[in-house]
């Protein structure tokens, strides 16, 4: 019997436990690790922000989640982990000991690296947590009565830009709803190199739709620059430039969370997990990690850095290669192995619009430099499916259904969309564990 840990109970963690849950038997033990009582639906927290829905509606309990699916449930923060004796450590000494470890615990917030940066001490605001997304809410119901100049945008290494244009966006909406739009001058500071570049680059239309929105709202954009300083009053450029503010929201880089960084050769310089094409970690075989916490190189140079973005489709795609390769180390199925594609479709929500972004892959061929396909398509449907999509991965997350049969299908008729691509041969990944572990047998 073994006893397969996941760590962390978000959009990766949760449907992760739920996939291993349906490969294997009742024989084998399915843990599930979070020092967060609920499951959280991230994308939905700027619409909590901006106080169009409340934080309740896009949270579940984990606890009960679990006993309802047969996956036990330990409540705490992971404080260290060792590979060698295959233990983890939570909060108050508890230890687990795992036989395949699943790491979802995302990614820690870099606040610290601008001065004045984040609502901990800092001045501005973030949607990245529950709680951020809460005391934004309580900062934008002041600004509402007060307005003044808005700022929006991310720091410079930040790879996730959806949230920053989703929440610009919808400010400016909600500000002409309130009819105080012409009291507020709405700017928009990205390390992209241009705007709707969005971390992944050259996706079609991306760039013309974006821009064209962002002028349509008359929203001053300002791309390839890099936030040095913040204070009480005013955002500082490396250039010089300075733009007030009464509010502000901008998305800090990421990088791996505190015990990840403190066991050695698990992650390189930024605390990101290195991972084979199997998402198995390349020196340690009992364990995968998924999602955020995961290292993607960003293929493209800017003049200022950025990451690459790793949205909630990717991290699904990689849980679900992580437990189906899990299941068939353990012998549960007799199948190859699989990797994730990382195609991504992003629905943006833009007030009384919102924009469709596709690309497939994420990361293009690193020969040719190109993807099947990729483009960006703008509607009022968008928001529409996205609100649909919402419910639906709540209501799957209620029945214990991580990636089923027909959402896997539903992407592939209606967009082209596949999650997952067979590993027949798996010799390259196999050679680099062996020859760090030769008491591995191959799969």
């Amino acid at each position: 019997m073994a006893n397969v840990v996941v760590i962390g109970g978000g959009l990766g963690g949760l449907p992760t436990a739920y996939e291993l849950r349906y490969y294997l038997s009742k024989e084998h033990t399915v843990t599930l690790i979070s020092d967060k009582p609920q499951f959280t639906f991230i994308p939905g927290l700027i619409r909590v922000a901006l106080n169009l829905n409340p934080l309740e509606h896009i949270q579940l309990d984990l606890s009960q989640l679990a006993q309802w699916h047969g996956i036990e449930w330990i409540s705490g923060k992971v404080t260290a982990l060792n590979p060698q004796t295959k233990e983890i450590t939570v909060e108050d000494n508890q230890t687990i000991n795992y036989d395949y470890l699943a790491i979802a615990t995302g990614a820690s917030l870099a606040f610290e690296e601008i001065p004045g940066l984040g609502p901990h001490g800092g001045y501005t605001q973030s949607v990245c947590t529950p709680d951020h997304a809460l005391q934004a809410r309580s900062a934008w119901l002041e600004f509402l009565e007060n307005p003044g100049s808005l700022v929006v945008g991310a720091m410079s290494g930040a790879g996730c830009f959806g949230p920053a244009y989703e929440f610009v966006l919808m400010a400016d909406w909600e500000l002409r709803r309130h009819r105080i739009r012409d009291k507020v001058d709405i700017t928009y500071l990205t390390p992209e190199p241009y705007i709707g570049h969005m971390g992944v680059g050259g996706v079609k239309n991306a760039q013309e739709l974006t821009q064209e929105l962002m002028a349509q709202r008359g929203i001053k954009a300002i791309a390839n620059t890099r936030i040095t300083h913040i204070d009480a009053q005013n955002i500082s450029l490396a250039d010089g430039r300075q733009f007030p503010f009464k509010y502000a929201m901008i998305l800090p880089s990421f990088r791996g969370v505190e015990f990840l960084r403190e066991v050695p050769e698990l992650t390189n310089e930024k605390g990101f997990i290195p991972v084979l094409p199997s998402q198995r970690h390349p020196d340690f075989p009992a364990i995968y990690a998924l999602g955020v916490g995961v290292h993607l190189e960003q293929p493209e140079k800017t003049p200022v850095s950025i990451g690459l973005p790793k949205s909630g489709q990717m991290t699904e795609a990689m849980g679900v290669a992580v437990a189906h390769n899990i299941a068939v180390e353990l012998g549960a199925i007799r199948s190859p192995l699989t990797k994730p594609t990382l195609e991504a479709l992003c629905f943006a929500e833009y007030g009384n619009t919102g924009i469709a972004y596709i690309a497939a892959p994420v990361l293009p061929d690193p020969v040719t430099g190109k993807r099947r396909y990729s483009y960006a398509v703008r509607g009022r449907w968008v928001n529409w499916v996205k609100a649909a999509f919402e419910e639906y991965f709540l209501l799957k997350m209620r029945f214990g259904l991580g990636m089923p049969w027909f959402e896997k299908l539903g992407l592939r008729l209606l967009f082209g969309l596949s999650m997952l691509k067979s590993l027949k041969t798996f010799e390259a990944d196999n050679r680099q564990i062996t020859e760090k572990n030769p008491e591995v047998i191959k799969s």
